[in-house]
């Protein structure tokens, strides 16, 4: 098995011992992303929408450092502290995903590290 261990330096380090992304055989397994700045260590000022769209941003930098692109995402799962939110997750998933839209999954979770309002993950394929 081919194995690349990818870390974008515009998305935020890992918070625990896992990578950011790893490529397996073609395949890029994205770790579930927080709505973190790696500028400022930060949530974003505002909102569970500001909140999603930093955790797109800095999927699209972990996509794009591997030769990715949300073209290439073939299953995206999202995880909400408040199923409220479903909506606002539309809106912004659609900035960054146009279609044929990946399958999707959305879970309403009880806590999320860090109290992030969402947290993200995908997997891509070249």
């Amino acid at each position: 098995m081919s194995k690349r261990v990818i870390a974008s330096p515009l998305a935020p380090k890992a918070v625990g011992p896992y990578s950011q992304a790893v490529e397996a055989n073609g395949t890029l397994y994205v770790s579930g992303q927080l709505p973190i700045d790696a500028q400022t260590g930060e949530f974003p000022e505002g909102g569970v929408k500001e909140q999603l769209v930093q955790i797109f941003k800095n999927l699209q930098y972990i996509l794009e450092e591997a030769g990715y692109s949300f073209d290439n995402v073939v299953k995206t799962t999202v995880y909400l502290t408040n199923m409220g939110d479903f909506a606002t997750l539309n809106e912004v998933y659609s900035q960054f995903y146009r279609e044929p839209y990946p399958a999707r999954v959305a879970y309403a979770v009880a806590a999320l590290p860090k109290g992030a309002l969402a947290e993200v993950d995908v997997i891509a394929v070249k």
